[in-house]
């Protein structure tokens, strides 16, 4: 069955253990721990192992897993961190982007090369390393995801397929989601207004907000038999946004996800 969980990004302003706390009491499955460099670190990858106890303590304490990390760096000495991180702590996946400029060749050549050495590594590790298409970057819609799954062949190696991303880039992302989706390991998700460049305010990112068409999304990954984690990711949360209007975000999304895959009995 797919397990639903929230990107700890959302309460960047707040501590891991409050974090998880919410997460839990919205009904998630589980955590995708942020260790964004300047954005969000509640996993400090420079002292990861003074903090692995008290993470899984917290975990452990609000019946919550670890479904994956979020580092969103392509330097291979911070990801052999996260990679080392994650083997010890117990966290499967590892995600970032894939860097570049949309439409520049040389940059998709140079991120797929990227890819390829961080995934063995990753392997090295017994983790999955996973990409997602990004909006601006070099691989940014289908058929750059599928240049980047064509030339990479590890079992290490995985698709993190946003709806989002692949929705501003023009695309519709329940139709685009069964070409790829027998490499897709790891789903972020959240809606978004038109296809500006960015994803919006906080409230308008919450699942069933926005334009993308998340109930087809959820029925194309349930009929390519996907039974990953899907993991609720909203940037952009500020200092004025309380506690409990993060929380509102995860909730609502979490309400719509929840009864959209038990309709299709996913859930």
């Amino acid at each position: 069955m797919i397990q639903l969980g929230v990107n700890s990004v959302l309460f960047k302003e707040y501590d891991f253990a409050q974090a998880a706390r919410s997460i839990a009491a919205c009904g998630y499955d589980g955590v995708e721990i942020s260790a964004i460099q300047g954005m969000c670190e509640h996993l400090d990858l420079s002292r990861w192992s003074e903090q692995k106890e008290e993470l899984q303590a917290i975990m452990q304490e609000n019946g919550l897993k670890f479904l994956s990390m979020e580092v969103a760096s392509l330097d291979e000495g911070r990801l052999r961190l996260a990679f080392e991180a994650a083997a010890a702590i117990g966290i499967p996946i590892v995600n970032i982007g894939p860097g570049g400029k949309s439409g520049v060749e040389e940059d998709l050549a140079a991120s797929i090369a990227t890819l390829t050495n961080l995934s063995e590594i990753a392997g090295s590790y017994g983790v999955t390393l996973c990409v997602k298409a990004h909006v601006g970057n070099a691989i940014y819609n289908t058929p750059t995801t599928l240049a980047a799954m064509d030339q990479i062949s590890s079992s290490s190696f995985g698709i993190d397929m946003d709806p989002s991303h692949i929705h501003r880039s023009g695309e519709n992302a329940e139709e685009a989601l069964p070409a790829v989706i027998n490499r897709v390991k790891h789903i972020h998700i959240r809606d978004c207004k038109g296809r500006a460049q960015g994803p919006g305010p906080i409230d308008l990112q919450a699942c069933g907000r926005g334009d993308i068409d998340l109930y087809g999304y959820c029925e194309a990954m349930v009929q390519g038999s996907y039974n990953g984690p899907v993991v609720l990711e909203v940037i952009g949360a500020q200092p004025a946004h309380a506690l409990d209007q993060v929380t509102a975000v995860a909730a609502e999304s979490y309400g719509y996800l929840n009864a959209c895959l038990k309709k299709l009995g996913a859930r």
